[in-house]
């Protein structure tokens, strides 16, 4: 599955603890990563920098939903559940 074009979801929602270029400490959940372009686009995408999460994550229809506030929402709850 691709992910929707313009939704950007998976670099809003979810909390990132690894360095990010221009984050050295990551980012916190519900923060835009410094690297999401405004057209929804990671600057880091295929490149070495990106952080290793980001490449684990593949978007699914779960989570990519119907739309990009569905997304967000079902982020969120992932990155709810899976807090330590």
């Amino acid at each position: 599955m691709n992910c929707r074009e313009g939704c950007g979801a998976c670099c809003i929602a979810p909390s990132i603890s690894s360095p990010i270029p221009g984050m050295p400490k990551g980012k916190p959940a519900g923060v835009r990563c410094i690297q999401l372009t405004e057209g929804h686009l990671c600057k880091l995408f295929g490149t070495p920098e990106r952080p290793k999460v980001c490449i684990e994550l593949k978007p699914t229809e779960d989570m990519c939903g119907f739309s990009d506030q569905e997304a967000m929402d079902y982020l969120k709850t992932l990155e709810e559940v899976t807090k330590p």
